[in-house]
């Protein structure tokens, strides 16, 4: 992925009314997953406006790895923010049908900005893990790369006894910096952003993996018309 991140992502919602409950899970999709406009999908989406770029020499890990996973020219008019679990199978169905026709069509075309939000789900035993591993690379502008490499190999690491070994040779194969990278691992360095992610995730109504949020529309499920709805909020644009 040769598309250069650019901006921050740090405030992926403002603070809702708590929900009387709430079910967190990973599915194809249901009725919570279904398309539509809600306050929910909006607050997330205000984070947009809220996207700057650091000032050199600044960034802590955490800005850098907030930084390196949005990607897409930051004049872009329109926002895509994925919530996503990279042991979802539903993410990776996602991820393997769909991501690159949308990256391909609408984020290298400059219309399109895409940022990636961490709900790494308790049902999923590496999720957390692998969200780690990716964004300790995004530290070093490799996120995009760590997560299509999380997703094409789910099947394989998701039935390990441990992945680690497996996610230092996937940051390898990448050419992740490997020494800073393991380093973040093992220190849990970008924990506090991805636990920041689940809240915001949660806090703005999202209830499954997959979920894409694109202006005020919300839309759950591996089979969304993500391409239907990035259609529709660029031509409101015009």
């Amino acid at each position: 992925m040769s598309y250069r991140s650019l901006g921050t992502f740090r405030r992926a919602a403002v603070e809702l009314a708590a929900s009387a409950f709430l079910v967190v899970a990973c599915s194809r999709g249901d009725a919570a997953g279904s398309s539509g406009k809600s306050a929910a999908a909006t607050s997330v989406a205000s984070s947009q406006t809220a996207a700057t770029t650091s000032a050199p020499g600044s960034d802590s890990i955490s800005a850098k790895a907030d930084r390196g996973r949005i990607l897409g020219d930051s004049s872009a008019k329109v926002w895509l923010v994925m919530a996503s679990d990279f042991q979802c199978p539903f993410c990776k169905q996602w991820h393997d049908s769909s991501f690159a026709n949308i990256v391909q069509k609408y984020v290298k075309s400059g219309r399109v900005r895409m940022a990636y939000l961490n709900m790494p789900l308790s049902i999923h035993q590496f999720a957390v893990p692998a969200a780690e591993a990716a964004m300790c690379a995004s530290v070093q502008d490799k996120f995009w790369q760590m997560h299509d490499s999380l997703f094409t190999t789910q099947h394989i690491w998701e039935r390990l006894q441990s992945p680690a070994s497996f996610f230092d040779t996937l940051a390898n194969h990448n050419h992740v910096d490997m020494g800073p990278w393991r380093a973040c691992v093992s220190q849990h360095l970008t924990r506090p952003l991805i636990e920041a992610d689940y809240d915001r995730a949660r806090n703005a109504g999202v209830n499954s993996t997959p979920t894409f949020i694109i202006g005020a529309t919300k839309l759950a499920s591996a089979d969304a018309n993500v391409a239907g709805a990035l259609d529709s909020a660029l031509a409101a644009k015009k």
